[in-house]
Parts: C-alpha cells; sequence; structure tokens
C-alpha cells in the first residue's frame, strides 16, 4: 500500500511542475498568470511569449505524464493492495493511475496555489503511452482543427472527444481486438471529460465569439506591453 502511495504522491508531484510559469519567468521575467488568459498553460504562453515557447511548453507537460507511465510507475513492487478486476496486468493499471496523478497535479498544482494548466499536454503523454494509435488519431485531428480554426481550445476539446471514438470504431466498426478495451474505454471517457470539464470557460467563449486566437508571430507584444 505505502509503495502504491509512494508512486501517486510522486506522480502527482511530477504532474505540478508549474512548466509555464517557470519558462515564462526564466524568458520573459513575467508570471504567465498575469497576462494573456491567467491559465498556467502551454497555450496561454504560445499567445503571450509566441509558439516556439508555448509548444516548449507544451512538450514539457506531456513529458510529465511519459514520465510518470514509463519511469515512475516502475517503482511498482509487490502485490497490487486491492483486488484488481480489470483484465489488464497489475503494472499496466499502476501505469494508468500514476498517469492520472500527474494529470490532476498538472490542473491542481501544490506548487502554484492549486491553479495550474488544463491537462491537455500531461494527459496526452500519459494516453500516448496507453492508447498509442487512437491519440494518434487524436493529436492528427488536433492539428487540422487548430490549422483551420487558430484555436487550441477548440482542438483540444475535440482531440478529448476523438480519442474514445476512435477507441470505439476500431473495436466495433474495424473490429481491431484493443486488449482490455471494456476497461480502458471508461477511462478514456473519464479523462476526456475532464480535459473538457477544465476548459469549460473556453467553451463561453468559444460560444460568443470573444475566445482568443493563437499566432504564429514570435510573440504577442500588446499582451506584453
Amino acid at each position: 500500500m505505502l509503495n502504491l502511495f509512494f508512486i501517486v504522491t510522486l506522480s502527482y508531484l511530477v504532474g505540478s511542475i508549474p512548466t509555464s510559469i517557470i519558462v515564462s519567468k526564466v524568458v520573459r521575467g513575467i508570471d504567465i498568470r498575469d497576462y494573456g488568459s491567467g491559465n498556467a498553460g502551454g497555450t496561454n504562453v504560445m499567445r503571450v511569449l509566441g509558439w516556439k515557447h508555448g509548444l516548449f511548453v507544451m512538450i514539457l507537460d506531456a513529458l510529465k505524464g511519459v514520465l510518470a507511465v514509463i519511469v515512475i510507475a516502475r517503482i511498482f513492487r509487490g502485490n497490487m493492495p486491492f483486488n484488481n478486476a480489470t483484465p489488464f496486468d497489475d503494472f499496466t493499471l499502476v501505469q494508468i493511475i500514476a498517469g492520472i496523478a500527474a494529470v490532476i497535479g498538472h490542473i491542481w498544482t501544490v506548487f502554484a496555489g492549486f491553479k495550474g494548466g488544463k491537462g491537455i499536454a500531461t494527459a496526452l503523454g500519459m494516453l500516448l503511452m496507453i492508447a498509442t494509435v487512437d491519440m494518434l488519431i487524436a493529436v492528427g485531428a488536433f492539428i487540422i482543427v487548430v490549422s483551420i480554426s487558430k484555436y487550441v481550445s477548440l482542438g483540444s476539446i475535440v482531440a478529448a472527444v476523438v480519442v474514445p471514438l476512435a477507441l470505439v470504431i476500431r473495436e466495433n466498426v474495424f473490429n481491431v481486438n484493443i486488449p482490455g478495451y471494456h476497461t480502458i474505454l471508461p477511462f478514456i471517457i473519464a479523462t476526456s471529460l475532464l480535459v473538457i470539464f477544465t476548459h469549460r470557460r473556453n467553451v463561453v467563449r468559444l460560444i460568443n465569439g470573444s475566445e482568443s486566437k493563437i499566432s504564429f508571430s514570435k510573440k504577442n507584444k500588446s499582451t506584453l506591453g
């Protein structure tokens, strides 16, 4: 039990690392939460400091999910402290738990007053390790939507919807035998709903037309000035 608790705690702490705040302070000497949308995430960094810094933050955030799943989870030793009723082996289940803890840490970071980012990049890193094909499909959808609309939030929401849809279609339409499908699908749906929930204000802004679009310029001078 202590072993699993340590994994969850460490994964949460890794997920809690406020990469956007650190990068914005190092690059421009500002707190990203005081600019743009006020969100401590890669999208806001992209709006305020430019797409290169925003992409860098998103990659770092994704790596937090990857680190939890493929590194921290390997600390697990022994048997599960509860009955594992899933079709996954104990280690795979621990990986899922560690990944969820990292996403929660990113959204509610202990290092920044429990106000972090929206969890998309960290969830992406986690799910790429667990549902690789479906996540690659979702990434493709994200790129297409953002390229056309210039709304990162819309692309994130669409990607969150596409992941479970891809699972369902591959399993039931194309008859792909996805291991643990009936367990991983509810998990994916729950993760997608959490991501959509963190974008609830973006949904309102998208509806009323006040959501900010991204620019691929070096920086948003009006925002900083």
